[in-house]
């Protein structure tokens, strides 16, 4: 019952993240038009600045729910790594407690304010002549602060859940990243077991050095 009632948090996250990544397409499109535009016929467009922030913009904050569904944010991975499933569900809970749950409610609220107070004057943008209207926009700030806000009491019910069984409860798949290596020597019929393993096991020392690496520099 706890499995599906994470799954279908994660589902929604996962669903409103695919479809707002087409909004990449649009403002690329958006871009390539206005530099055609701007260097071939010389008529370059006003409200474009302005359009183009709020394209991305509104992939940004509608994308946060899903990158936490796939636990992609960025952390202290360096300690947080080495801690037991336990340590880990302990830390993220008091962190989502403490941080989380106000940071992301005073962002729907404050978001509702401002997305109101848009709609009743009609808010155009006054950062360039005769700029597009910014309420839909801004309409945008309290709908992805509410997804946000409810993939984030997902997160709080796995932590819970790990804190009682000792491991992470499953998440939602989607995309991930492929190990090259490992994907072309698995099917191969030249290559024995024992060279895929000593291959693979060298990639991976290479890619813990060089993450040793970049913490050192960083």
């Amino acid at each position: 019952m706890v499995q599906k009632f994470l799954f279908t948090i994660d589902s929604i996250s996962t669903w409103v993240g695919k479809a707002a990544s087409w909004l990449i397409i649009a403002l690329m499109l958006l871009v390539c038009g206005e530099v055609f535009k701007r260097y071939a016929l010389n008529a370059p467009t006003a409200w474009i600045f302005d359009a183009s922030n709020m394209l991305y913009g509104s992939l940004f904050m509608l994308c946060g729910a899903y990158t936490l569904a796939q636990n992609g944010h960025v952390r202290g991975d360096f300690f947080y790594g080495s801690m037991r499933p336990r340590t880990q569900a302990g830390f993220d809970l008091v962190l989502y407690i403490l941080f989380f749950l106000p940071g992301i409610a005073a962002l729907v609220y404050a978001g509702s304010d401002y997305a109101a107070d848009a709609w009743r004057i009609r808010e155009h943008s006054n950062v360039t002549a005769d700029g597009p209207p910014v309420y839909h926009f801004k309409t945008i700030i309290p709908i992805a602060g509410a997804l946000v806000l409810l993939q984030g009491l997902a997160e709080i019910v796995r932590c819970v859940v790990c804190l009682k069984t000792g491991e992470w409860p499953a998440r939602f798949k989607d995309v991930a990243e492929i190990d090259v290596v490992e994907e072309q020597l698995a099917h191969s019929d030249y290559v024995d077991k024992d060279a895929v393993r000593d291959a693979i096991a060298r990639v991976q020392d290479i890619d813990e050095e060089a993450r040793q690496r970049s913490v050192r520099e960083d």
